[in-house]
């Protein structure tokens, strides 16, 4: 399920992205990183994206470019992982 929340009620009501449940870093640029967020809201769970400035002299706020954003309903689930380790010796 998808809906859209306006991006003042976001941060001034819900103070995302400061009081999100998950904040991780998505992708990085030459001025700005890309992050992940995941939020309680309606007694639901839903992860948006938003990025801010890399630098300090690189002024960009979470979804200053947007007036509504795109929300996305999640849930938490346990997946499987496979991964390279490195081989124990004897």
């Amino acid at each position: 399920m998808k809906i859209k929340l306006d991006k003042d009620y976001m941060v001034n009501e819900l103070g995302l992205p400061e009081s999100s449940l998950l904040e991780e870093i998505t992708d990085t640029s030459r001025w700005s990183i890309h992050y992940r967020i995941v939020f309680s809201y309606q007694g639901r769970f839903f992860e948006t994206f938003y990025s801010k400035g890399a630098t300090e002299n690189q002024y960009e706020s979470p979804w200053e470019f947007e007036d509504q954003v795109d929300c996305y309903e999640v849930e938490l689930k346990e997946v499987k992982v496979r991964k390279w380790v490195r081989k124990e010796t004897e």
